[in-house]
């Protein structure tokens, strides 16, 4: 037996003013379009904004059902439709905030499992890495480089596609 360890980088920035111009942008998309979430239910408001390498910003928000399950998270919404409407054209990065008027977000948010698997299926589908911006309401912004560092045990199917 072995035990092994794994580390994740990613880079901390203590506020918006300290990003590109361009990332300040995705959180501002991102910002604006977690305003417009349907989230009756659990009033916590999350906002994507996905950059694509051709320069087009596709946003999405948690759109909410009184059938949980049904529901869908931001992330998914942004990346999906992206997909759907650019299926040739990688995603260059994605950036991720929320807010709730039940109480305050000071951390980053953090992608849920099946919103990073379903990032990662983008990463590989075309061969490039994404980046993830991650903002709460205010404070601490983290960014990693790629989805494998949110995800490093990615399930990846390639025995599962037809050749």
């Amino acid at each position: 037996m072995e035990k092994l360890e794994l580390k994740i980088a990613y880079t901390e920035f203590e506020n918006e003013g300290e990003l590109s111009a361009v990332d300040q942008n995705l959180i501002k998309k991102a910002r604006d379009a977690g305003d417009l979430a349907y989230a009756p239910y659990s009033d916590f408001h999350v906002g994507a904004a996905v950059l694509l390498e051709n320069g087009v910003i596709i946003t999405g928000n948690n759109q909410e059902n009184v059938a949980y399950p049904s529901a869908l998270c931001a992330e998914r919404v942004a990346i999906y439709y992206a997909g759907a409407q650019h299926p040739h054209v990688a995603v260059k990065a994605i950036a991720i905030t929320c807010k709730s008027k039940s109480f305050h977000v000071k951390d980053p948010i953090s992608p849920c499992g099946a919103c990073r698997q379903a990032m990662s299926e983008y990463e590989m589908l075309h061969n490039s890495t994404i980046k993830v911006i991650l903002m709460g309401e205010t404070g601490k912004i983290r960014i990693v480089d790629s989805i494998a560092d949110l995800l490093p045990f990615m399930f990846k199917a390639e025995e599962l596609k037809k050749s």
